[in-house]
């Protein structure tokens, strides 16, 4: 691993050609080969879980606020494709107000799943190996979302999707979908519709968690006030001078 990492800051200094940064990257570079370094694995591995641990927390926080998905117009769930010819009519015969609510009551849904989403997170950052912890440090910017998306999509699905149906049907979309799709279906000259909204909310939940998973980790990776201890100082530095 030191052999590696000292690899990383050799190949990092010729790419940037800047004298001063070689003679800095090389001196941290001898400081892990011979031991001396004040960072070991576990030092990484503690550092990366952190951080992931204070990201995942904060933006799942917002988002289970209310209006967290709703007035947050990086995740905000709109109409599926499906039904945007449904709002775009039922605007036109004035019941716009039906067709607002229609949205809420989708965000609304997935602000109540995401709630579901911390301990799965948490689950996945503390299996996270050193090797998983390295490559993510010197990986991407995105890398931790990555690496979260690929072992937690699969039961964040299991644990949203009742969670979906079952707001639904507390906020009453249930009702007002139904009052919606059949005031559209009633129309003239309409092609009927029927869309599985928990399965479409379920999905977009996720899109949304993951979109702000990234927008932290790149705060992490860029901000230096973000970085609030000592210990995720040192290990962002190596980051830093990659």
């Amino acid at each position: 691993m030191k052999k590696i990492l000292f690899s990383v800051f050799i190949v990092t200094a010729l790419s940037a050609g800047a004298n001063a940064q070689i003679k800095d990257l090389l001196g941290k570079g001898k400081e892990i080969v011979s031991g001396k370094s004040s960072l070991s694995n576990a030092d990484i591995g503690r550092a990366l879980k952190e951080a992931l641990n204070n990201g995942v927390t904060k933006q799942v926080t917002k988002l289970t606020a209310t209006d967290g998905f709703y007035k947050n117009e990086a995740v905000k769930i709109l109409l599926p494709e499906e039904l945007q010819k449904v709002d775009k009519k039922l605007r036109q015969v004035g019941m716009g107000d039906l067709a607002d609510e229609g949205i809420k009551v989708l965000n609304r849904a997935a602000e109540d799943a995401v709630k579901e989403a911390t301990p799965i997170f948490v689950d996945a950052i503390t299996k996270m190996t050193f090797t998983d912890a390295k490559n993510i440090l010197m990986g991407n910017d995105n890398s931790a979302t990555v690496y979260l998306e690929k072992t937690t999509t699969k039961p964040l699905y299991g644990k949203f999707s009742p969670v979906v149906k079952t707001s639904l049907d507390k906020v009453g979309a249930d009702e007002v979908w139904a009052k919606i799709i059949a005031k559209y279906n009633s129309l003239p000259l309409v092609s009927k519709v029927n869309p599985d909204l928990t399965d479409y909310v379920t999905d977009k939940a996720l899109e949304g968690v993951f979109k702000m998973i990234t927008v932290e980790e790149k705060n992490i990776r860029t901000n230096l006030s973000s970085r609030s201890s000592d210990l995720l100082k040192k290990v962002f530095a190596l980051q830093d001078k990659k």
